[in-house]
């Protein structure tokens, strides 16, 4: 069962089916974003916040899935390839671990910081060997909002990771983010938009350093 600290099977055997799954149906809601430089994206729109969540289909060549899930996960390496990161670290709030993330906004927005879970998961699937990482945040009163930065309540996270037979891997993310505040909407969406291929850009170049680092 999922508590309010951890995530399912069921939620890894289903961000797992992603990868094999055709377009998201538009009778769902699901709509073709942009596809270009061999990143597809679709997205579907939350009527609550009117922002759009987001599920991303895409390939990073040369970086085997072990290397990326490794990158992804490695907080520590993150603050040097990610020029967003302000402050990026694993606590413990009332006994539970968690991660704390503080993210750089432009002037004159206030910086966004969060307060999540995440847990990896290497799954066999008829002998396809599928790395996944799922992240969702959580709210906690031991961890409180500093004065001039906006906590985001609403942030969830898949990431799944295969090889792509070759050299490199084939991806899906699943991504949704509220930043909060007085944003426009249209402002977060355009964001978002540019953001998620640039983010998968700059951990393929991330997983290129890292193979040199290590």
């Amino acid at each position: 069962m999922e508590g309010p600290w951890g995530f399912s099977e069921e939620q890894f055997q289903a961000a797992c089916r992603q990868l094999d799954q055709p377009a998201p149906a538009e009778a769902e809601g699901w709509q073709l974003l942009v596809e270009s430089m061999g990143v597809t994206i679709y997205r579907l729109y939350h009527e609550q916040s009117g922002l759009y969540e987001y599920k991303i289909f895409g390939g990073l060549t040369e970086c085997p899935p072990e290397l990326c899930a490794d990158v992804y996960m490695d907080l520590e390496y993150r603050k040097q390839w990610d020029q967003y990161v302000k402050e990026l670290c694993e606590k413990t709030c009332n006994g539970k671990r968690i991660i704390y993330w503080e993210v750089k906004y432009p002037f004159p927005l206030s910086n966004r910081d969060y307060v999540y879970i995440r847990e990896q998961r290497n799954i066999d699937v008829d002998g396809r060997k599928i790395w996944v990482a799922l992240a969702k945040s959580v709210s906690l009163p031991e961890c409180p909002v500093n004065p001039g930065i906006i906590r985001v309540e609403g942030y969830e996270q898949s990431l799944v990771i295969e090889s792509d037979g070759k050299t490199g891997s084939k991806v899906y993310m699943y991504y949704f983010d509220n930043p909060g505040g007085m944003i426009p909407s249209w402002l977060v969406n355009w964001a978002a938009k540019s953001g998620v291929p640039a983010f998968l850009k700059d951990m393929q170049r991330a997983c290129l350093n890292y193979c040199k680092k290590t």
